[in-house]
């Protein structure tokens, strides 16, 4: 395909960041511009999967899943694809080395979506892993840009961040995730009584995946270090306005940080990188 195909498959995947994600779109206007292009299109792909689960309300989710598996992989063989998301994925995956068993992880989980799951420690692991995790790994391929040991030294603390931050989703959605998909990702939790002790152990999980993922944070290159760091403090702000929250708030609504904080988290984030101080 030529120069236009690419940059045009790029930009779906951007336009659909952007309407998707303010948050997410805004954090990746803090990265360098060399790394924008690539964190878009890793978005793009993982919300076209997420559509096909989350979205769309006809019988043959599994059906389309699949297909969307193989064309994904198909792309990414042939280096080609007429669908654009898919196109601007598969070179992002051959040009920084994106590991094929970290896409399958992310549709494994997509697909655990599809069924009617009781989690245990074990399938709440493997959904975290592979529905959060391994989407900050395909984004740190990007950041350390064919550093190995980098890659290795960061790889912990970008699954801690990753696992915290799909930790705090499963909070403050944890009444539409039940109410209109019969969800409940934590394990051995009955939606119906979710009591302050099951609230207070999963805090103090979110907690420590915090303390480990800011470590890894202080190790980014300079070209992400800023719009990691300000996802961090956006997720931690809601993180501390749903700690102080009684369940039976959580039960009922859907905790927010309105757009004016999110942009005071922004700016504190980066008066704090400039002055050294994560």
């Amino acid at each position: 395909m030529d120069n236009l195909y690419n940059f045009v498959s790029h930009k779906c995947s951007e336009l659909i960041t952007r309407n998707y994600s303010t948050s997410f779109s805004l954090g990746i206007l803090m990265f360098h511009k060399n790394i924008r292009k690539p964190i878009f299109s890793i978005y793009g792909f993982v919300r076209l999967a997420d559509e096909i689960v989350d979205t769309y309300r006809g019988e043959n989710k599994q059906q389309l899943l699949e297909e969307f598996r193989k064309e994904t992989f198909l792309a990414i063989e042939r280096k080609v694809s007429l669908n654009p998301v898919l196109h601007a994925f598969q070179e992002v995956v051959n040009e920084y080395g994106i590991l094929h068993e970290h896409i399958h992880a992310f549709l494994d989980s997509m697909e655990m979506d599809l069924q009617t799951i009781v989690y245990d420690h074990n399938l709440y692991n493997k959904y975290i892993y592979g529905s959060a995790e391994v989407v900050g790994l395909m984004c740190l391929k990007v950041f350390v840009s064919h550093q190995p040991e980098l890659y290795h030294d960061l790889e912990a603390p970008a699954r801690s961040l990753g696992s915290a931050f799909q930790k705090v989703n499963f909070l403050r959605d944890m009444k539409s995730d039940y109410s209109d998909r019969g969800r409940v990702y934590f394990p051995n939790v009955d939606f119906n009584n979710f009591s302050t002790d099951d609230k207070a152990r999963i805090e103090a999980e979110i907690k420590a995946e915090f303390i480990h993922a800011r470590e890894g944070i202080k190790r980014l290159p300079a070209c992400c270090r800023l719009g990691v760091y300000s996802a961090f403090k956006y997720y931690l702000r809601l993180f501390e306005k749903i700690k102080i929250k009684p369940v039976s708030t959580l039960m009922s609504e859907r905790i927010r940080v309105p757009n004016a904080e999110k942009l005071f988290v922004l700016t504190k984030s980066m008066v704090r990188l400039h002055l050294g101080i994560l």
